[in-house]
């Protein structure tokens, strides 16, 4: 590649960076926009609720009283005060008909999937008020695409240097089922997580129990991989105890 080139693309890539702002608490390389958070986002929910047959979302008009307590919690959580894109993101509840799956996920931009079999394996509004800080925390800190920008690096830069991404944003939707959050990801949305319910009523720590259930259970289950979510030794566990320690925050009954 001639150098004149090369020196163009280099001050694009310095151009665009300096140019995305966002969380000053977030220190990662995220090529990515906000609103293109909210594009993978807006693209993943659509997919998701045009598959009835893997993933039966409940209407709402049907279910108020599930939807309800959902939508309490994510208010209380969003009122924190902590989460960054409270107001960048929509922040959509859907909950999808499926027991066999005590899990949820938030696609890019604030749009969260909740099994039924979650809220029928916690045991606890606070249990379940913690799994969903951790779900909202994964799309606040923009875990996704910053997976993406590690996975695709420099050929997304292009792609949006060139103005030819259309297409690749569609691709990029779709690769969003194979990503896999890294360790590092699944302990800082597990320390935002309890950030975020510091200042709630609910106890900041009673995730803990939830992880420390599905491990001693050794389930597996079978789900996209962007959809699940990984205990592990009990270092989480640690990690979430200490975070709650550090901030004073209210200890979960066992």
């Amino acid at each position: 590649m001639k150098k004149g080139v090369v020196f163009f693309i280099g001050l694009c890539i310095s151009a665009f960076l300096l140019g995305c702002g966002g969380n000053p608490d977030d220190n990662s390389l995220n090529v990515f926009s906000v609103s293109q958070d909210k594009e993978f986002g807006q693209q993943l929910r659509d997919e998701v609720l045009a598959n009835s047959y893997e993933f039966p979302v409940w209407e709402k008009e049907l279910h108020p009283a599930a939807y309800g307590l959902l939508d309490s919690i994510k208010t209380e959580i969003l009122s924190s005060g902590n989460v960054f894109y409270k107001d960048e993101f929509d922040w959509e509840i859907y909950i999808i008909h499926d027991d066999a799956v005590p899990n949820a996920f938030c696609a890019p931009g604030g749009y969260i999937f909740v099994f039924t079999g979650l809220m029928k394996y916690v045991h606890s509004v606070d249990e379940l008020a913690g799994v969903l800080a951790h779900e909202i925390a994964h799309a606040d800190r923009r875990h996704s695409t910053d997976q993406l920008t590690k996975n695709y690096g420099i050929s997304i830069l292009i792609q949006t240097i060139l103005g030819d991404n259309g297409r690749f944003v569609g691709d990029l939707t779709a690769s969003l089922l194979a990503l896999n959050y890294s360790r590092k990801d699944e302990k800082e949305a597990d320390a935002y997580g309890v950030s975020y319910l510091c200042s709630t009523g609910f106890a900041a720590d009673a995730s803990k129990n939830f992880f420390k259930r599905l491990s001693a259970d050794g389930s597996s289950y079978s789900m996209p991989t962007f959809f699940s979510t990984h205990p592990d030794d009990g270092t989480r566990v640690k990690l979430i105890e200490a975070k709650r320690d550090e901030l004073h925050c209210r200890e979960a009954e066992e």
